[in-house]
């Protein structure tokens, strides 16, 4: 079709555009890290404590994608993503009324469970409509899909480190729960679904990577290994890259000696490699294949967590965690893809959603492993090694993993 105006594609880069901006209010809850320290300062408590409303968070989040991935592939995105972005927002700015020791309870059901589900019904959304709309660039659009969420950090993390008080951490949730509802309300407003019919012109509906041509039932998924197959891949990714992500502003002040506001700064430059990481591993993805990318994520990071105990210099800190931080948003922008791929676009809420239940896994026990060990042992030494040891024992599973005989 030469008439532009007329193109059943025209408005799908709109739509990418709002996908990111909705994530980039969800994403933020990837500057936690910027407020363990001063946390700990006021209210005493340990770094296993001071991590419990992010491993909440993370734990929960797959109730909002299950039930939200359902809903949106039956009555269509926009209502979901409105409802998600709600709940989310209300439960930041209400973590806000925290004052004392003994609310840590609140905090966590607060920034931790309500905004946890709110979290995983409006993220789920943009990746299930994109999806539909780029069938022809699906490793690369799912990975844009996400890459604000990754990138979340980056704008919240030096504005919260501004506007915390010394003593009172949990005033900063009120502006930024705000400025993360007039997003999400803003980007989700214009969410749609394509039209019956919809194809995208010089592209036959074939996948450029080997897949299925058969959409599969989020019951028909369950049945089969390798929807488990992939969960596992993504709970271990996540397990390893959000221990670090958690942890990441008090890591670097230890082994880097640097200060809590640079550790803080850097935290925001850390999410842009999150961001870009799923951008550059799902557009790798569709020219490497899905499971050839995953093995290179897993390698890579198997070095940098050994490596990371004795990275004594700023730069090479800096060198380590970028890389730890690209292939983390990496498995999040090819697994998507790769679910796609395996089972058809048509459910791809519904079964993607019920795959973030790896996400919850890995959420709890990355963070929850490197505060345990790091207040047992004194510092992120070792749980650092514990971590390079089970990346590189995951490695096997992408090796062995093939999308289902049925097509």
């Amino acid at each position: 079709m030469s008439d532009d105006s007329h193109s059943p594609t025209r408005g799908r880069w709109v739509l990418a555009g709002a996908a990111v901006l909705v994530q980039l209010a969800l994403g933020a809850v990837y500057a936690w890290s910027v407020f363990v320290n001063p946390f700990i300062a006021q209210m005493g408590w340990s770094r296993t404590q001071t991590a419990l409303p992010f491993i909440v968070t993370i734990g929960v989040l797959f109730i909002g994608t299950l039930v939200g991935g359902r809903i949106q592939d039956r009555i269509g995105p926009r209502p979901v993503v409105l409802v998600g972005g709600v709940i989310y927002s209300v439960g930041v700015m209400s973590a806000s009324f925290v004052e004392t020791p003994d609310q840590l309870w609140l905090l966590v059901l607060t920034y931790g469970v309500v905004a946890g589900i709110g979290l995983g019904a409006g993220y789920i959304v943009p990746i299930a409509m994109l999806v539909k709309w780029f069938p022809d660039r699906r490793g690369l659009i799912t990975g844009v899909a996400v890459a604000g969420f990754g990138a979340g950090a980056l704008l919240t993390a030096p504005v919260a480190n501004r506007l915390i008080s010394a003593d009172d951490v949990s005033q900063v949730f009120l502006p930024l729960g705000l400025a993360y509802l007039v997003a999400t309300l803003v980007g989700g407003a214009v969410f749609r679904n394509p039209p019956p019919g919809y194809h995208v012109p010089g592209f036959e509906g074939k996948a450029r990577v080997p897949g299925t041509s058969v959409s599969y039932t989020l019951g028909e998924a369950l049945a089969s290994p390798q929807w488990y197959a992939l969960t596992a891949i993504l709970a271990l990714n996540v397990t390893a890259g959000i221990a670090l992500i958690s942890q990441a502003a008090p890591a670097a002040v230890e082994i880097t000696g640097m200060s809590a506001a640079a550790a803080a700064s850097l935290v925001g430059v850390l999410a842009v490699f999150n961001g870009a990481g799923r951008v550059v591993w799902g557009w790798t993805s569709d020219g490497i294949g899905r499971m050839r990318a995953f093995l290179a994520i897993f390698a890579i990071q198997v070095v940098c967590f050994a490596l990371l105990p004795s990275s004594g210099s700023v730069a090479l800190f800096v060198l380590l965690s970028s890389l730890v931080y690209l292939c983390y948003g990496g498995g999040f922008g090819t697994m998507p893809a790769t679910a796609a791929d395996f089972f058809g676009p048509e459910n791809a809420g519904a079964i993607y959603g019920a795959m973030i239940v790896g996400w919850s896994i890995g959420g709890v026990v990355g963070p929850l492993v490197i505060a345990a060990i790091a207040d047992a042992t004194g510092g992120f030494a070792i749980p650092f090694y514990i971590i390079a040891a089970m990346v590189l024992v995951s490695s096997v599973l992408p090796l062995g993993t093939k999308p289902p005989a049925r097509s």
